[in-house]
């Protein structure tokens, strides 16, 4: 169903966004790094709140695109379109509800997240979470529209915005950190703006007629309790998968915010140049959302199969360039965020260490999007939720508690969680052509 040409067409710009958006949560540490550790480690606290919220809207936009993928696979494409509707709606009424509570609580959800930091750290992290909160209804229709897109096959649309998006981030960083000397609001300010602009160029774009899926009118959005329960089939297991994982990497941030400043910096800095690492698996993901889904919704599993393990190949293989990169280098990444020698030297045994543990990753979190899009979403939120809590977070508390193991007990429970994770999806995969489930 899909020539190399197809493949290369739908991947390359789906790795260049998640290149783009990498680098831009780079360039915010290293810009927030020039106001002072105390800033870095707030921002740290409250990104880590912030990327479970738009994770969780992300899980449902995916939810979305696996149901329009599917239409379009049985060549249904005015259902296709009243997916659409129906997912704009639902992110967006819940992306408010969100915002508003975040907005009401933040002082208390950050206080009883994290316990207490010092109160430097606090301050700058109230100010980060209140401006930075106001974007997550912007955030979640550029990020359902995006999906949309990668379902048709097109991921040229939201690569483009993404470019847009995230040019504005940075410039305004370097205007508000260094021209106007604004310190964490700086960082704040753009964020805001770069997700507006975007959410407004998605909305127009998406009701192009020339597209397969696109919002036609007004009324697709009135709920469709059908649509939308297809749509929850998938993204309800799917966000809380997400959910569960992300507030678990959160109990992880409030276990290592325990340990101190250098603690919180070296573990922010060391998490922020490893998401270099998850990119092609990412990527590739998104790309089996919209492969696996059609294949699925045609008829073609056992197609699905085989562009998955050809996928999982191509990972691999830049796995192997990406890690040999951050090994050799880890120490002169590290120096670009001007830690403390402590912080610095913690920081690069933490980079060295993932990059050989990634060798199991993408059977542990490339494979699942393969199951997701062939209608399997509940098995593997049970899975990852079960591995989160019972190997990685207890095997943390076990290392840095029990064995005195520091911030890098951490790093030693997740690995625990990855081999887990990559054994029981494996195998899963394996029957994928029995289970697969396509959209009624």
């Amino acid at each position: 169903m899909f020539t190399k040409k197809d493949l290369l067409k739908l991947l390359a710009p789906l790795i260049v966004e998640q290149i783009l958006a990498v680098l831009v949560g780079m360039v915010d540490v290293v810009m927030v790094a020039a106001v002072g550790e105390a800033a870095v480690s707030g921002v740290s606290l409250v990104d880590s709140i912030s990327i479970l919220i738009i994770q969780i809207l992300a899980a449902l936009a995916t939810g979305g695109a696996v149901i329009s993928a599917q239409y379009l696979g049985k060549k249904q494409s005015e259902n296709a379109c009243r997916a659409a509707g129906q997912l704009i709606g639902v992110t967006t009424v819940l992306s408010v509800a969100v915002t508003f509570a975040a907005l009401v609580g933040n002082r208390y959800l950050l206080s009883t997240i994290f316990g207490k930091v010092e109160p430097a750290v606090m301050d700058d992290a109230l100010i980060y979470f209140r401006i930075t909160a106001l974007s997550y209804p912007f955030i979640a229709v550029y990020n359902s529209c995006a999906a949309l897109f990668r379902s048709m096959g097109n991921s040229k649309v939201s690569m483009a915005v993404s470019l847009v998006m995230n040019s504005i981030n940075i410039v305004g960083n370097a205007i508000c950190v260094f021209g106007l000397h604004m310190g964490v609001s700086g960082v704040a300010y753009p964020t805001l703006l770069s997700r507006l602009v975007a959410a407004i160029m998605m909305l127009y774009l998406i009701q192009n007629p020339g597209n397969t899926v696109r919002i036609n009118r007004l009324e697709e959005l009135r709920p469709n309790l059908k649509m939308i329960k297809n749509i929850l089939s998938i993204g309800i297991p799917n966000g809380l998968e997400s959910g569960m994982f992300q507030f678990g990497k959160i109990a992880l941030q409030s276990l290592v915010s325990s340990l101190g400043t250098a603690a919180i910096a070296s573990y922010a800095v060391a998490s922020n140049l490893v998401t270099l690492l998850y990119l092609p698996g990412n990527a590739i993901g998104l790309g089996l959302i919209t492969i696996v889904g059609q294949c699925v919704g045609a008829g073609e599993k056992k197609q699905a199969k085989r562009y998955t393990r050809l996928l999982v190949g191509v990972n691999y293989g830049i796995l192997l360039l990406l890690c040999t990169v951050m090994v050799v280098f880890s120490d002169r990444l590290v120096s670009v965020y001007n830690l403390s020698g402590e912080a610095a030297g913690i920081s690069a045994r933490m980079i060295v260490a993932h990059s050989y543990a990634m060798i199991v990753w993408p059977f542990a979190f490339t494979v699942p999007y393969a199951l997701r899009a062939s209608m399997d979403a509940k098995f593997t939120m049970a899975v990852s939720v079960f591995s989160m809590w019972l190997f990685r977070i207890a095997f943390a508390y076990f290392f840095v508690h029990i064995m005195d193991a520091g911030v890098m007990g951490v790093w030693y429970g997740m690995f625990i969680d990855w081999i887990f994770r990559a054994i029981v999806f494996v195998w899963r995969f394996h029957g994928i052509e029995k289970r697969a489930v396509s959209v009624s």
